[in-house]
């Protein structure tokens, strides 16, 4: 059986279209969508066009201690669901939505707060923000209370800052159709650059141009899915580790003329991850990165991968739909989610997004107990 493993990147990556490759031995240069549109533009937040510098290269990642402040958070989010606010379930085991709460506003102790709220949820939408609307440098400094900045080897930033990672699609220009001409629909599982030593965490996704309809992005949490297996596969998992690869996104990137800013990395991580603040233990592979299982013969791995993969991506009960609207920031914990974007909108209209990915630690495991399968399958929480 043939594992379910996403080939090119996904669908919430911006890869340049096809370059004329002898034109390129020029380089240094640098890519811009606004001269791709005529030097003038309908994108409501133009500084946050997409560029691609050719000349950009950075070493490899080193090590760092993360810290997560969920740890020091106080449980009854009194600094982050102040008077006024507002909150609501998406679904039973995923998703929140919350008004009256502007995150670049937040003291310290909301900000610990939210990342608790946000490994409880998994995923959370803010709706009525700034973050798009301040001078981006304040964005990326709110970001960084969360982590180090995760720059993007190949996506496009806007010009000068380099660690957000943007999302753009206009007048129904998408450069994965030949991807797609082999696939029935555009949901790609993944979460974000798990090839790194040290993948995201607590994540942040802000819409600056959406289409009316159409566009939503979808999340699926990790840890009820490992929740949802028998006890004798959540043992046998334990102690497994598999290979998250970024080469195949570096070689497609470089295929279509685009950029690759650091050298492509492999890494291992566990099959399943324990979360540092809940001690949640969710599934850590995803289609778009993961694949193979380390130890086991490739027919072994396929078909174990494969298993894992149907499972995330069929679990329309611990799945929730995020509809996108003007100033929303929906922000996630990349650890214990995959997410997918949806690309079923035909009208022409921009969908333009800007994520900031503060790192988190690197996965580990925390050993396999009976007794765990004797708690509830989710821990309730705001």
């Amino acid at each position: 059986m043939a594992p379910y493993i996403a080939e090119a990147p996904s669908a919430e990556i911006v890869v340049p279209v096809k370059a004329d490759l002898e034109k390129s031995a020029t380089k240094p240069k640098i890519r811009r969508v606004i001269d791709e549109e005529g030097g003038k533009t309908t994108a409501s937040y133009p500084n946050y066009l997409p560029t691609w510098d050719y000349g950009e290269k950075y070493p490899e990642l080193e090590p760092f201690t993360h810290v997560d402040h969920g740890k020091d958070a106080d449980s009854s989010l009194k600094d982050l669901l102040t008077e006024g606010s507002k909150i609501q379930k998406l679904t039973p085991t995923i998703g929140s939505e919350v008004t009256g709460v502007q995150l670049s506003k937040l003291t310290p102790e909301g900000k610990d707060q939210l990342a608790l709220l946000v490994a409880q949820r998994k995923v959370v939408a803010f709706r009525d923000q700034d973050l798009a609307d301040l001078p981006i440098q304040e964005a990326l400094d709110f970001g960084g209370y969360f982590g180090r900045h995760h720059i993007h080897p190949t996506s496009g930033s806007p010009e000068g800052f380099p660690e957000v990672h943007l999302v753009h699609r206009n007048n129904n220009a998408w450069e994965f159709d030949n991807y797609l001409a082999a696939k029935n629909s555009s949901v790609s599982w993944h979460s974000d650059v798990t090839y790194e030593a040290q993948p995201p965490g607590t994540t942040f996704l802000y819409i600056l141009d959406t289409p009316e309809v159409g566009g939503d992005t979808a999340f699926v949490n990790q840890v009820e899915a490992y929740n949802r297996l028998s006890p004798a596969v959540k043992e046998r998992l334990h102690g497994l580790k598999a290979v998250h690869s970024g080469v195949e996104q570096a070689d497609f990137s470089l295929q279509r003329g685009g950029v690759v800013r650091r050298e492509p990395v492999k890494n291992e991580h566990p099959l399943v991850r324990t979360h540092p603040v809940t001690g949640e233990k969710a599934l850590f592979v995803n289609a778009g990165f993961t694949r193979s299982i380390v130890g086991l013969k490739k027919e072994e791995s396929d078909a174990l991968l494969s298993f894992l993969l149907a499972h995330i991506g069929r679990g329309i009960d611990f799945q929730a739909r995020v509809r996108w609207a003007p100033k929303t920031v929906v922000v996630w914990d990349n650890r214990v989610t995959a997410h997918s974007a949806i690309i079923d909108w035909a009208t022409g209209e921009r969908r333009h997004l800007a994520r900031i990915t503060p790192q988190a630690e690197r996965p580990f495991e925390t050993p396999y107990t009976p007794t765990e399968d004797e708690s509830p399958s989710w821990i309730p929480a705001i």
